[in-house]
């Protein structure tokens, strides 16, 4: 990457260990049928590996001047089509346009946006196969996190409606240029495809509700969040099983799930 100036605003830190790009290929467990959605393929060094042994690869960049080093290292494949833009932009039209109606997302993503990224595909992602990202390592363990753990959040209870999600791999900092402050994680979430649109969007903002103020219980919460009166609150509760002093971090997704159906 001679005379490339990497660019704080994008996050850009990229992967140099060539074991790991091929770890990462393997943790999202493609085979030559599948179709490839990369966010952020850098200079194009994972994307040669996804090429190896998938259908197809788009690799989405915000980056136009990583645009020669990604011609020259990709020009050998056939299989690989780079769309400059930003991903946050584009509307799911777009990006079916590209990768059509069964597709597998692969990124080494910035710590800046990990989370709109992640909502944007897994909220509407009827077409996402599953998700396979690096991510930093205290972002993976939210991720994955189950209640009563102390990482659980509205990002654990939300990745885990969606899809199954398992910390792969740990992944040294050391084997990023430049090298970051913090260690990094792969994370893959295999989707369910079994959630209803307009139940997912009230499923989060009833979870984002009950944990306004993670310091609160859960009857506080729904009070101040929903505008419900504390016998309204503390009668729900009962209905999930719980006594009136919950907090938020003591349900499980299930429970959210039910919690919604009562709102």
């Amino acid at each position: 990457m001679e005379n490339f100036k990497f660019k704080k605003q994008y996050g850009q830190n990229f992967i140099s260990d060539k074991n790991l790009l091929k770890a990462i290929s393997c943790d999202a467990n493609l085979s030559k049928n599948d179709v490839v959605l990369e966010i952020g393929p850098g200079k194009g060094t994972l994307t040669s590996c996804l090429a190896e042994v998938c259908k197809k690869v788009v690799a989405v960049e915000i980056d136009t001047t990583l645009q020669p080093f990604l011609k020259e290292n990709l020009s050998m494949y056939d299989n690989v089509e780079v769309v400059f833009g930003d991903i946050m932009q584009m509307s799911k039209k777009d990006i079916l346009g590209m990768v059509g109606n069964k597709y597998k997302i692969v990124a080494n993503l910035p710590y800046y946006i990990t989370t709109p990224i992640l909502f944007k595909f897994l909220e509407d992602g009827a077409e996402v196969d599953s998700i396979t990202v690096m991510v930093q390592k205290e972002v993976a363990e939210r991720m994955c996190a189950t209640n009563k753990d102390s990482n659980y959040g509205i990002l654990s209870v939300m990745c885990n409606f969606y899809a199954k999600c398992e910390i792969k791999r740990i992944v040294d900092r050391k084997m990023f240029y430049p090298v970051p402050n913090v260690d990094s994680a792969i994370v893959k979430l295999d989707l369910y495809h079994n959630q209803n649109l307009d139940f997912s969007r009230k499923m989060y903002k009833v979870v984002q509700g009950c944990f306004a103020m993670k310091r609160k219980t859960l009857a506080n919460n729904l009070m101040h969040s929903f505008g419900m009166d504390r016998s309204r609150a503390e009668s729900l509760i009962e209905k999930l099983g719980f006594i009136k002093t919950v907090r938020a971090e003591e349900l499980a997704v299930e429970h959210f799930e039910k919690l919604v159906n009562l709102i």
